[in-house]
């Protein structure tokens, strides 16, 4: 039991770190003016960027649920 869900919570914090890096960025500040500039003129892939936050609650949420049942198990 502990085994497998320490493989949950590996599995999840891996695939959490993973969403997190491969979400946009959210422009501000000058940067974001200049690269917003760009964006609306080559399109936002808005689709990716719901789904790849939909990924990051559902792997935050095994890795907050694993993380409790191993200091439960532990």
């Amino acid at each position: 039991m502990t085994t497998f869900v320490i493989i949950l919570h590996v599995i999840a914090s891996i695939g959490l770190m993973a969403s997190v890096v491969m979400q946009s960025g959210k422009s501000a500040g000058l940067s974001g003016a200049i690269a917003g500039g760009a964006e609306s003129f080559f399109g936002k892939k808005k689709g990716l960027d719901d789904l790849l936050s939909k990924l990051t609650m559902v792997f935050a949420a095994l890795f907050l649920l694993s993380a409790l049942g191993l200091s439960m198990v532990g």
